[in-house]
């Protein structure tokens, strides 16, 4: 019985194992597990991810195939040290996708801006491939990408092919002496300022620190952009993922359920709302 024929028979809250079929390091404290998982999902889903005995995890998905399934994980704590340690014919158990994802189908015709920070460009990923593989199916494609340092820069080997596709803003905040590092170096935001995009018939794709959201939404309203331009990809604890336990509750939304994407006029209606399950 093939995986997708499994997870289509059994209940979706049930983990089940899949094997790794590929890791790959992206930086010093992110690495990329590529499983195989055949499944229909949504650019900007996640999965819960664990190893038994130790814990689980929820990961967005960093692909869009219908071969396999890709997860980039940050070492951050006890479950993620932990599959970092695992290599290639492990085996781990995974339950969903859960969540909304990018509303692809209802954003054809436009063209999408994709704005990431550091490891927010990971749940971006799958949306910039979905794009890729439906390229007439959009107009213009930016992105901007930012990274603290070369060294935390991640998915370099597919820099080339997505130069070739769309228009790339690429920046570190800081390079540390002897490093061979020739790109643009300063916040994102700051190309941000400086970029001509405006906002006809375009949408924003958004997933990064809270602080450089913030800061890049005022710069979008600057040059035009309402709020229900804006998509905001969002991290919160997640734990049971079909929102019974409340830990990912932030300002009257579940996170699990009505995220991780978010419009962002859904965001500002909400933020009055009581913190309450």
């Amino acid at each position: 019985m093939s995986q997708k024929e499994y997870h289509v028979d059994k209940n979706e809250y049930i983990p089940f194992p899949v094997k790794i079929l590929e890791k790959k390091i992206e930086s010093g404290d992110t690495f990329t597990l590529r499983l195989d998982w055949q499944i229909e999902h949504d650019p900007g889903q996640f999965i819960q991810i664990s190893i038994p005995g130790i814990g689980e995890a929820p990961i967005s998905i960093s692909s869009y195939s219908d071969k396999f399934l890709d997860i980039t994980i940050r070492k951050v704590g006890n479950v993620t040290n932990n599959l970092f340690k695992l290599k290639k014919g492990d085996e781990v158990l995974v339950r969903g996708p859960y969540g909304k994802g990018y509303p692809m189908n209802d954003l054809k015709g436009n063209s999408i801006i994709f704005i990431g920070g550091g490891c927010g460009v990971a749940p971006l990923k799958g949306a910039i491939e979905y794009v890729e593989k439906n390229r007439n199916d959009f107009k213009d494609a930016y992105l901007f990408l930012g990274y603290r340092s070369p060294g935390d820069i991640l998915f370099e080997e597919n820099h080339k092919g997505w130069e070739e596709n769309f228009d790339v803003n690429m920046s570190v905040d800081t390079v540390p002496t002897k490093t061979c590092y020739s790109g643009n170096v300063g916040f994102i935001t700051n190309a941000i300022t400086e970029s001509k995009i405006d906002n006809k018939e375009k949408v924003v794709f958004m997933c990064g620190p809270p602080i450089m959201i913030n800061k890049t939404v005022d710069i979008l309203k600057n040059k035009g952009f309402n709020d229900d331009q804006i998509f905001v990809s969002e991290e919160k604890l997640m734990y049971c993922a079909f929102g019974l336990c409340c830990h990912c509750m932030d300002k009257g939304n579940l996170t699990c359920l009505d995220g991780p994407v978010f419009r962002y006029d859904n965001i500002v209606k909400s933020k009055n709302n009581k913190n309450s399950c």
